[in-house]
């Protein structure tokens, strides 16, 4: 979602020939926006180990939610930081719907950038995305995944954004908070009830045989319920929203989010199907009791990570250096670095095949995890220059194509 060119540049896109001091307000308007690209960014390079970590490392797999005595702790964590990257897109998505649909000129029906953006985001999953995944066209089977997922949701909220904000947080709370209670009900495969019940909030095959098979990776339900929680939180980024009161409301809501998180999974009550237990060692402790499900993502799930990530934006908001910098870049591009990074991974498997031939079945792996961060942290700034070329041409280009990407 692009908020850029509806407000003024992020603080860091440009350099102001004024000094900062000449125009305060202005700078507190660009800084409360550019903050929203810092934490895309940010999660988007978090994306970029677990990604890696899928390209050449592929042959060890972890389950959902994983199996903590049969993965090892650098495993577990380099998934677990993976987790916050899918929450705090969906949220950003419908944070950034907010500022669309309210720029400083007035109110605007946003109904069909968002359904034209979603209808985008869905043709891309089932073609560009999978095919890079796969490497083949068609691919065997056609994972609808996070951006699929995030298409029908950006859809869903066209329809629904024009009610009120009150109500649209109530369903958001209802759905985020009431849908671990739904997941004892099951349907029997082949029907439409089945179907319907798969794609909203079971995660399993639409089409299990054929050619080409269909499976939901990302069921939709949940997802609904976070985009219109970050609607609802668009006025905490309003123009006329003090700084320090953002701030604050930011830290309490975050705290509130992981502390109800601490009580929930503490006492295993209510929003996770797997409780936590004592293990062998400390670490395993630690680790089974962060062991939550991402498919579709449970209620602790997503208080830890949009909770994590309500604090990081207040936190984030009023710094500025070159690691933000750089995290705004890539936010400002999201979906070419989505697409980018994915091609290149593929392009690197191919290569290293090529060089040093095929050790896990038809694929190319490291035997130890550390590579894996290595190889990420180089791809880093190997992507970092055509996406600061691109959002560039973005931010001044009068193209209506571009906005959606």
């Amino acid at each position: 979602m692009d908020h850029t060119s509806i407000h003024n540049p992020p603080l860091w896109a440009h350099k102001q020939a004024a000094p900062a001091a000449a125009n305060p307000a202005g700078q507190a308007v660009r800084s409360r926006i550019a903050v929203i690209d810092v934490l895309r960014g940010l999660v988007m390079l978090i994306m970029l180990f677990d990604h890696v970590r899928e390209t050449l490392y592929l042959h060890m797999q972890v389950t959902d939610p994983m199996t903590v005595a049969a993965t090892e702790p650098a495993l577990f964590f380099t998934r677990m930081a993976a987790h916050f990257c899918a929450p705090m897109f969906v949220f950003l998505t419908g944070l950034s719907a907010w500022l669309y649909a309210h720029p400083a000129a007035g109110p605007r029906n946003a109904t069909g950038f968002l359904v034209k953006r979603g209808l985008l985001l869905v043709g891309l999953e089932l073609v560009v995305v999978n095919f890079a995944w796969a490497g083949q066209f068609p691919p065997p089977v056609l994972y609808l995944q996070v951006i699929w997922v995030i298409g029908l949701a950006m859809i869903i909220l066209a329809l629904l954004h024009r009610l009120s904000l009150k109500l649209l947080m109530a369903v958001g709370l209802l759905i985020v908070f009431g849908h671990n209670a739904l997941t004892w009900i099951s349907f029997e495969p082949g029907s439409i009830a089945y179907d319907a019940w798969t794609i909203l909030l079971h995660r399993g095959f639409l089409v299990a045989d054929g050619a080409i098979k269909l499976k939901v990776t990302y069921p939709l339900l949940p997802w609904v319920g976070v985009i219109l929680l970050g609607y609802a939180a668009g006025p905490l980024y309003a123009k006329a929203m003090d700084p320090q009161r953002r701030r604050q409301l930011l830290l309490m809501l975050g705290a509130v989010s992981l502390l109800l998180l601490a009580v929930l999974r503490g006492f295993n009550i209510y929003g996770e199907e797997l409780p936590w237990v004592h293990g062998a060692t400390a670490v395993q402790t630690v680790m089974s009791f962060f062991n939550f499900t991402k498919y579709p993502p449970s209620l602790d799930f997503l208080l830890m990570t949009i909770g994590t990530g309500m604090l990081a934006l207040a936190v984030m908001e009023p710094l500025e250096n070159w690691f933000t910098r750089a995290c705004a870049t890539f936010g400002g591009a999201p979906m070419f670095y989505y697409l980018l990074h994915l091609y290149l991974l593929l392009a690197m498997q191919h290569v290293l095949v090529t060089l040093f031939g095929a050790n896990h079945g038809a694929r190319f792996g490291v035997d130890q995890l550390w590579p894996v961060w290595v190889v990420a942290l180089i791809l880093m700034p190997v992507l970092y220059v055509p996406c600061r070329a691109f959002a560039n041409f973005k931010r001044t280009s009068n193209q209506a194509w571009v906005r959606y990407f």
